[in-house]
């Protein structure tokens, strides 16, 4: 990873460009999350052209204002910025460099443009990626993201951004346009890398507050009183005062909703494996990272791939004998 000092802007701080500096935004995947994004942009008085392999997202797309495309080539033709969010790293690797004998996304774009990922893929494959998009006359930030549907609704989504500091600069007023806070990671691949720590981090403190519920059951104690003490004390975190794995204390929380996401299991499960990925490529001696990924594999695997990832608690419960 660079070693350039990680920097940080807010959404509500933008740097004064006009949207017509972009030029048009070619939008690869319209999806749950990049559906809103993209919608953001139009909003924002931003050109963009969008394309997805889903027809009902197209149509979404189109009634608010995204011009559409019938291939991903003639959306990424003529634009300024490409912008993509897919399921995976051999997705993006494969549309970058183009399969079965089909140009790929670098080769028709024109020179210079702006290679903007936004998926979630392992660090390896966003620097590979980047590496591609370069030796091909183009620019290349990652640029996953943080906030869930919601926040790509509100533009409140956070940023994690490896890129040049140059090429960070020029990408920036667009995601303020999307997200609430942007975050300078480092290089190529670091905001990538910061994704996957942070999310470790996430998921192996659910899966300790949703055993401490477990435990306060068994020994007597309300979802409240135990909320209301480990809010205040050493055992605040994320997971217990925004996402609380139980009804009741944290009314906005996926529990009240009986664990509509959110933050799907699947997505965790996912998150978690590209962490395990890279604790294993880098050697670090880690315990409970690859335990989790582990645990939010086989929830997903028994029925959990579609509800909030804070439904472990009920994973949990039923294999307590609760």
């Amino acid at each position: 990873m660079s070693e350039t000092p990680a920097s940080e802007t807010s959404g509500s701080e933008t740097s004064g460009s006009e949207p017509a500096q972009a030029g048009t935004i070619a939008f690869l995947g319209l999806g749950h999350m990049g559906g809103p994004m993209a919608i953001n942009l139009v909003r924002a008085g931003y050109s963009v052209t969008g394309f997805d392999p889903v027809p009902a997202a197209l149509e979404t797309a189109r009634a608010h204002g995204i011009t559409t495309a019938d291939t991903a080539i003639e959306a990424v033709a003529g634009a300024a910025v490409v912008l993509t969010m897919l399921p995976s790293g051999k997705h993006l690797l494969d549309a970058y460099r183009g399969t079965g004998g089909q140009p790929g996304l670098l080769d028709i774009a024109p020179p210079g443009s702006l290679f903007l990922d936004c998926s979630t893929i392992n660090v390896d494959e966003a620097r590979e990626a980047a590496d591609l998009a370069v030796a091909a006359g183009h620019r290349a930030v990652d640029a996953p993201v943080s906030g869930g549907v919601v926040g790509a609704e509100a533009g409140t989504l956070t940023f994690m951004v490896g890129a040049l500091p140059e090429d960070f600069e020029a990408v920036k007023p667009l995601l303020e346009v999307m997200g609430k806070r942007v975050v300078h990671c480092g290089e190529h691949g670091a905001g990538q890398a910061a994704k996957i720590c942070n999310n470790m981090i996430l998921g192996v403190s659910m899966i300790a507050v949703s055993e401490a519920f477990v435990l306060g059951e068994k020994l007597g104690l309300t979802h409240q009183a135990l909320f209301d003490v480990a809010s205040a004390a050493s055992g605040q975190c994320w997971a217990l005062t925004t996402n609380c794995p139980v009804p009741g204390p944290v009314p906005t929380s996926p529990a009240n909703r009986d664990y509509q996401p959110g933050f799907a299991g699947a997505l965790m499960a996912k998150d978690l494996k590209l962490a395990l990925n890279a604790l294993e490529s880098t050697g670090v001696a880690a315990r409970l990272g690859p335990l989790a990924s582990e645990i939010y594999d086989n929830f997903a695997a028994e029925g959990g791939a579609g509800r909030d990832f804070s439904g472990i608690i009920t994973d949990i419960r039923d294999k307590s004998g609760h």
